[in-house]
C-alpha cells in the first residue's frame, strides 16, 4: 500500500502524490547517474529474510544459514555500494557493518524519553539509511515515513527494506522543506542531526509544529555548543568542516526557539559532548571522521577554532 494512502485527511495528499511520481518520475530518467545505488539496490530485492531483529543495538536482517556461500558474496558486494555507511550497526545475513556513527548510543540517550509508538503515525526526517526506523518497528507504530533527499540513502533503506520487508516503514525522497504538505498528520517526530543545516531555524520547527497533530510529541537532538546563555553560534564558512551548517546553538537558545514556534512542555533531558568514541571511520567509511574535524592540539575547539561540539536531546509537545 502506498503511504500516502494512510495519511490522515489533513494530508495535502493530491500535491504528495504529485511530487511522488515526480520524483520517482527524475530518479528512473536517470538511468546512468544513480546506477551506482540502484544497482546494488535491486540485488538485494532478490534476498528477503527470515530472521530480522530490531530489538537490539544492532539491526539483524537475515541469518547467515538462509544464504549459500555464493550468495552472501553477491550481497556483501552491493552492501559495499553504499559506501560509505553513516548510520547503524546493521548484520545483513551474518555481514557486520561498522557504520561511522555508533547511532544505538544516541538511540539509548533518548529511549527514557520514546513516546508511545503504538498505533500512532511517525515521521523520521532526515532518516539517513533508516536505522532508528527499524529500531522503532517493536513498538508497532502504525506508519512511520522517512523524508530523505539522499538518493544514496534512500536506495540503501530500500534495499534494506526489501530484505526486513517492515510494511509499516516508507522512505521519501522529500525534506524537511516539504512539512507544509503534512498538515496535523504525526503524532510523534523525530528531528535528530537536522535543525543546524537549516538557515531559518525557527520557521523549519514551526514547519514541523505544523505537521503534528494536536497533542503531539517532537523528539529533537541536535548539534550544540557548550554554555548557558541562550546564543547560537554562526560559523563564517564550516564548522567542523561541514559546509551547510548555519546557526549551532547551546542548549537554552534551542529552547527558546522552539518556544517561539509554538511548542510547549518544553524539555531538555541529555546533554553531551561528542567525541571519536562515537563517530569515526570504519572499513565501510572510510573517509574523514570526527578526529579529523577537531584541532588536534586543543580537543575543546574545532580545526576552524570554534567550541568543539556536544548534542543535546529536547522533547517537546503541541497541544
Amino acid at each position: 500500500m502506498n503511504y500516502i494512502e494512510q495519511l490522515p485527511d489533513s494530508a495535502r495528499r493530491d500535491q504528495i502524490s504529485t511530487l511522488h511520481k515526480e520524483k520517482q518520475d527524475w530518479i528512473t530518467q536517470q538511468k546512468k547517474g544513480f546506477l551506482r545505488y540502484r544497482t546494488p539496490c535491486e540485488i538485494l530485492q532478490a534476498f528477503p529474510a527470515e530472521h530480522v531483529d530490531c530489538t537490539d543495538d544492532t539491526v539483524v536482517i537475515g541469518d547467515p544459514a538462509e544464504i549459500t556461500p555464493q550468495e552472501q558474496k553477491q550481497i556483501i558486494s552491493a552492501l559495499e555500494g553504499f559506501i560509505p555507511w553513516r548510520k547503524g550497526p546493521f548484520s545483513i545475513f551474518g555481514t557486520e557493518i561498522d557504520t561511522e556513527w555508533q547511532s544505538q548510543r544516541k538511540w539509548k540517550r533518548l529511549l527514557p524519553k520514546l513516546p508511545e509508538l503504538k498505533g500512532k503515525i511517525v515521521a523520521d526526517i532526515g532518516c539517513s539509511n533508516g536505522y532508528y526506523m527499524f529500531r522503532m518497528t517493536p513498538y508497532r507504530p502504525d506508519l512511520v515515513i522517512g523524508l530523505e533527499p539522499s538518493i544514496q540513502h534512500y536506495y540503501c533503506f530500500k534495499g534494506l527494506n526489501a530484505m526486513a520487508r517492515q510494511d509499516n516503514l516508507h522512505i521519501d525522497l522529500l525534506g524537511v522543506e516539504h512539512l507544509p504538505l503534512f498538515p496535523e498528520c504525526f503524532d510523534v517526530l523525530f528531528l535528530m542531526g537536522i535543525i543546524y543545516h537549516r538557515s531559518s531555524p525557527v520557521d523549519t520547527l514551526r514547519d514541523v509544529f505544523t505537521s503534528l497533530a494536536g497533542g503531539g510529541t517532537l523528539i529533537l537532538e541536535s548539534q550544540a555548543i557548550p554554555g548557558d546563555p541562550p546564543t547560537a553560534l554562526f560559523p563564517e564558512k564550516t564548522y567542523a568542516k561541514v559546509p551547510g551548517t548555519y546557526f549551532v546553538p547551546t542548549g537554552s537558545c534551542l529552547q527558546n526557539w522552539l518556544r517561539r514556534a509554538g511548542f510547549s512542555d518544553i524539555e531538555l533531558f541529555c546533554q553531551h559532548p561528542m567525541s571519536s568514541i562515537e563517530q569515526r571511520r570504519t572499513d565501510w567509511m572510510q573517509f574523514e571522521s570526527y578526529s579529523d574535524f577537531i584541532d588536534p592540539d586543543n580537543p575543546q575547539k574545532t580545526v576552524e577554532g570554534y567550541p568543539a561540539p556536544h548534542r543535546v536531546f529536547i522533547i517537546a509537545r503541541k497541544k
